[in-house]
């Protein structure tokens, strides 16, 4: 298993410079940095770092569980797969989307699922995964559609595809769910991309209590060789 950092988290929101951040993680034993943008790549491993993510395309509420938005998604993940295969970029982040009015979980899942099984054949000739990515509509994310293991993982079956997964966020599937070390076991198949945090603050996992360290140490256990949680 590989660590890597968010950019956003840790650069964005620093007021530390980039070549610095990105200097410590290395020196500390990090692998990698993920959610930058693609002309920050170059930066990145010139500091000996991987890129272990990007954002397959735009935008987190207006995502793939609109029909409208497929062309334009499709547009943006064949770039995005473009420039991931160029740079040796293992994931992108997909987004559900939020919830509407009128559009039924069942109904969000088939459109999801139909501008990724679109995608997927190009994404497989890549060597690149698409992960839709879990998060909690609770706190953060208010509507977002994919907050639930069994919603995302009915998504990936649709598909039918080794090039579509899921991104498990263990902060968000805290909030929503809970029972990590029993849900991460059992849907570990479709599960491409870990993100970890302390629940609540999204801090240090150490302050999302015992279960928070156990989901962890699950995903260390589960985890296949070069994942980056």
């Amino acid at each position: 298993m590989k660590q890597a950092l968010t950019w956003w988290a840790f650069v964005n929101s620093s007021s530390y410079a980039p070549e610095e951040i990105m200097a410590a993680a290395k020196e500390i034993g990090y692998d990698a940095m993920e959610m930058m943008q693609p002309e920050q790549i170059p930066s990145v491993k010139d500091h000996g770092l991987e890129v272990a993510l990007l954002i397959g395309h735009q935008s987190l509420p207006d995502g793939m569980n609109d029909p409208d938005n497929h062309d334009r998604i499709a547009d943006e993940l064949a770039e995005s797969i473009e420039v991931a295969a160029a740079n040796d970029v293992p994931v992108l982040c997909c987004f559900s989307g939020n919830r509407r009015f009128g559009l039924s979980d069942m109904k969000g899942a088939e459109h999801c699922a139909e501008i990724l099984a679109r995608m997927a054949p190009a994404a497989e000739q890549a060597g690149v995964t698409l992960c839709m990515e879990l998060l909690n509509s609770k706190v953060d994310h208010q509507g977002y559609q994919c907050d639930h293991t069994a919603w995302g993982v009915h998504v990936c079956k649709l598909v039918g595809s080794p090039a579509v997964k899921l991104l498990y966020d263990v902060y968000h599937m805290q909030i929503m769910e809970g029972d990590l070390v029993r849900t991460i076991g059992e849907n570990i198949e479709w599960i491409g991309h870990f993100h970890t945090g302390g629940n609540p603050g999204r801090n240090d996992h150490h302050r999302g209590g015992a279960r928070g360290l156990r989901g962890l140490r699950r995903v260390v256990t589960l985890a296949p060789p070069g994942a980056h949680p």
